[in-house]
Parts: C-alpha cells; sequence; structure tokens
C-alpha cells in the first residue's frame, strides 16, 4: 500500500484556524505577568519567608580587621609555650606573606572560664567570663596572605572577582523586618583593603548595598550620608520626591529596566522613611546612664568600639538584617606585645557588655554575633615582638541561641599552624551563617552574565555540628 498523507492546507487557512490559539496565548501572558505582579513584593526589601526554619533572624559581625593573632587569644596552645625558640618541626607553606624564624611562645596567660572551661587569654578577661556563651570554631581557614584578598574572601566569598558581600546576599534572601532603617548597615568600615568592595552589592540589585555609618571620621561624628534634613518640611519633601519619582519612571518606560535609575529610586524613598527612624536609633543618649557605663561610652579606652556595639544593637533590636562593626587595627608584625594588648582592652569590655545586654533585651536567641578577623597570625616570630599573617588556621567565635553555647569545634596542631581536623573553610562559614538564618546557601542564587551567581560559589558545607 502506498503510505497516506494528510491533507495539505495553504498558510492562510493554517492561520484562521489557529488566531484563537493565539489569543489564547497572549491572554495567558498577560495573565501570568499580572500574576507575578500581584504576588511580587512591594519592595525589593520587603520582608520575605526564610526557605525553612530560621535559628535566628539577624546577625552582628564583630569585625577586627587586620588579623587578630588566635595563638594569642582563643587558641591555648601548651606545647608552644614548651617549645617557644626552637624551630617549627614541619614544612612552612610555600606561600608566605613575609618570612618568620623560630616559634614564639604567647606573651599572655590562658585560664579557664565557666563550666565549659574555655581557655582564653588575659587579653580578654571579661569576653572569658562568658565563655559559657560563646562557640569557638578553631579551625577556620581561607586562600589569601594579603589584606585585601583575605577581606573580601571573607566578606563575599571571592578574593578574585567582584562579588556581592554576605550582607548583600542575607537582605535579597531575606528582605529587612523594618522599612524604615536599611537592611544592611556597616559601621567604621575600612576604605581600604577592598574597600567598598567589602560592603557592596556587585551585581545584586543596589538596593541591597550595605549603608556606611562612619569609614573616615570618629564614630561619634559618624552619621548617615544620604538621611534628609529632619527640621525639613516633610510636605514639600514628600512632594519633590513625588514629582523626581514621577520622572524617573516616566524615564523607564521609555528606557526599559535600569537597575541603577530603580535602586537610587528606592534609596530616595528609603532616605526619606528614615527620618522618621534613623535619627532615634542613633541617638544613644537615649540609653540609660547604667547601659551607657556597661559598654565603656564613660572611658576614653573604650569608648568608640562601645559605641558600635551600642549602635549594633539598636539598629539590630529594630529589625535591621546585618549590622557590622569593625575595629582595628590588629596588624602586628612588630610591637605585638603592646600593641595586641591596647586593641583587645578597647573592645573585651564593649563586647562582653553586648552579649549581656542582648540577653538581658530577650534579643539572644534570635541574634547571631560573630567575632573574627580575615585570618590569624604565625605562631613563629616575625622580627623581635611580630607575627606574620596567617589564614592557614585561626579562630572564630559566635554566639546567640542559634549555635551550641560553651562548644569548641576544630582543632589545630600543637602550634596552631594547620587546621587538623573538623576544619571550617570560609565558604563553609557562609553555608552555615545562611542556614541559621534559614537559607540554603545551594538556592540562594542570582542569575547573572549567563550563570546562576551564590555567595559560596561552588563549594560550601553547612556545619551542622555547631546547631544548638
Amino acid at each position: 500500500m502506498r503510505p497516506t498523507h494528510p491533507p495539505r492546507i495553504s498558510r492562510r487557512r493554517l492561520l484562521q484556524n489557529s488566531a484563537l490559539g493565539f489569543g489564547q496565548l497572549a491572554l495567558a501572558g498577560l495573565m501570568s505577568s499580572g500574576l507575578r505582579a500581584a504576588v511580587a513584593p512591594p519592595s525589593p526589601l520587603a520582608a520575605r519567608p526564610p526557605r525553612f526554619r530560621p535559628r535566628a533572624r539577624r546577625i552582628i559581625f564583630l569585625f577586627m580587621h587586620g588579623g587578630p593573632s588566635h595563638v594569642d587569644t582563643f587558641d591555648w596552645k601548651p606545647r608552644l609555650v614548651k617549645d617557644s625558640g626552637k624551630p617549627l618541626p614541619f614544612d612552612k607553606p610555600r606561600i608566605q606573606f613575609a618570612k618568620t624564624s623560630n616559634l614564639r611562645r604567647s606573651p599572655w596567660e590562658f585560664r579557664p572560664y565557666g563550666q565549659s572551661g574555655a581557655m582564653v587569654s588575659d587579653l580578654f578577661p571579661k569576653v572569658g567570663a562568658r565563655a559559657d556563651d560563646l562557640c569557638f570554631l578553631k579551625a577556620v581557614h581561607g586562600t589569601n596572605e594579603a589584606h585585601g584578598g583575605a577581606l573580601l574572601k571573607l566578606h563575599t566569598g571571592s578574593d578574585t572577582f567582584v562579588r556581592p558581600s554576605m550582607g548583600s546576599w542575607i537582605t535579597y534572601g531575606l528582605g529587612t523586618e523594618n522599612r524604615n532603617l536599611p537592611g544592611f548597615i556597616t559601621i567604621n568600615p575600612t576604605l581600604g583593603h577592598g574597600g567598598v568592595g567589602n560592603w557592596s552589592s556587585a551585581f545584586l540589585p543596589a538596593v541591597h548595598q550595605g549603608t556606611p555609618i562612619g569609614g573616615g571620621v570618629p564614630v561619634d561624628r559618624a552619621t548617615i550620608h544620604y538621611l534628609h534634613d529632619p527640621a525639613g518640611d516633610a510636605r514639600t519633601q514628600r512632594a519633590q520626591l513625588d514629582l523626581l519619582g514621577e520622572m524617573n519612571r516616566d524615564h523607564l518606560g521609555v528606557v526599559g529596566a535600569d537597575a541603577v535609575l530603580e535602586a537610587q529610586i528606592e534609596a530616595f524613598e528609603l532616605a526619606f522613611r528614615m527620618q522618621s527612624e534613623a535619627p532615634e536609633a542613633m541617638d544613644l543618649e537615649r540609653e540609660s546612664p547604667a547601659t551607657r557605663k556597661l559598654y565603656g561610652l564613660d572611658d576614653p579606652k573604650t569608648a568608640s568600639f562601645a559605641r558600635q556595639c551600642l549602635l549594633a544593637r539598636r539598629f539590630s533590636e529594630r529589625g535591621v538584617r546585618f549590622v557590622q562593626a569593625t575595629h582595628g587595627y590588629w596588624d602586628q608584625h612588630s610591637d605585638l606585645t603592646k600593641d595586641h594588648a591596647r586593641l583587645a582592652a578597647e573592645v573585651d569590655r564593649p563586647i562582653a557588655a553586648l552579649l549581656e545586654d542582648l540577653k538581658a533585651r530577650g534579643l539572644w536567641d534570635e541574634t547571631l554575633v560573630m567575632w573574627g578577623g580575615e585570618f590569624g597570625r604565625t605562631p613563629t616570630l616575625q622580627g623581635d615582638d611580630g607575627r606574620d599573617h596567617h589564614p592557614h588556621a585561626f579562630t572564630m567565635w559566635l554566639a546567640g541561641g542559634a549555635v551550641k553555647p560553651g562548644f569548641s569545634y576544630g582543632v589545630t596542631d600543637d602550634y596552631g599552624f594547620y587546621c587538623v581536623d573538623q576544619k571550617v573553610h570560609v565558604h563553609d562559614l557562609h553555608a552555615t551563617l545562611l542556614a541559621l538564618l534559614g537559607l540554603d546557601h545551594e538556592d540562594l542564587t542570582f542569575r547573572h552574565a549567563g550563570r546562576d551567581f551564590r555567595l559560596t560559589d561552588v563549594h560550601g558545607r553547612v556545619v551542622e555540628e555547631i546547631f544548638a
């Protein structure tokens, strides 16, 4: 038999018969667009539900810029005391920032604190007294020996490419709990070693960029620079802003999507709303004399970082998702004994006060506090009284109801030179922070330049062992 073929139809007949189908496709497209608009959040910073049950709702990051020495603070090494002055009995890394000589013991004594018996240096007696609240990560490691690369790695997950900071990823994933304040604030940020890249939103919508307070000016004079004049006429400002917004949206209607302009519109609106809340949030005179004294605002030695810690608590309790307070410069290639002592004395009291205050105000269970620098320092001596940069092993600690209290995770060798067990790479740290906030680091992605990006790139393991 000869095969049969379907009857041929003309192009005109095909269009006539399928016209109704095209209309249905167009209607479906319009309806889906309308549906997407209906369910879209009213603002890029609107609060969004986490991926799964969060253990914390916000983070305070106490960043010690420059690299505090782990073997002089929280990683006690009795063998280092015994072998001080001897050569390191194994090979040093192939790449080092500078040359170091023999092993050098810590100039400070370590003593046990609390029921956990955590060994803490005499540099941090007040923080040590709260050791039962802390969860130590003692085998953290990174990939870069230089400050700039190490800072960018810690803050963005990359030391080679421009990437969004962890605070930006967090607000992208969760939004903010207070529409009158930014979702991400960085207090006294460093303007070097990556500078704005450490709080940049990079290719994420610009509204997720960190809002700096200070940086280059004393903290007691720092403010939010784009805040409108609170004494101005709100009605006039609102009219001006409405006119500017209308003009900008008309422009968007002509040129199409423009992420920078759209973020600028959001920034203007946020700046207007902040007039009602930001001045009050930054007014530390509203705190009681007892609270101000607790933090150390009455002592010139501790006043600067006390102000940062108190601002961090005030912003956090008002719903800001990620607050960073930066202190430094912990980069002692020489004069370690003198300068580490001075720097620790500036932060010990304010940090302990912040932990106590969060508990007293019922914020402990929902706030995660993180302490650490971009790397540690070598157990070997540099010069007469210094230690070099050391990304191969260092200590960070977490505190809050989300993590196990009085707990230590991770082990370094007898001298604190290399991580040997329960290692936590910077990518693992980021994955863990996101998980504590209820976010899956593999799902939190953003499409850019033809691929899906995430904070942990293609790496990262959630360290569930530290979860409370």
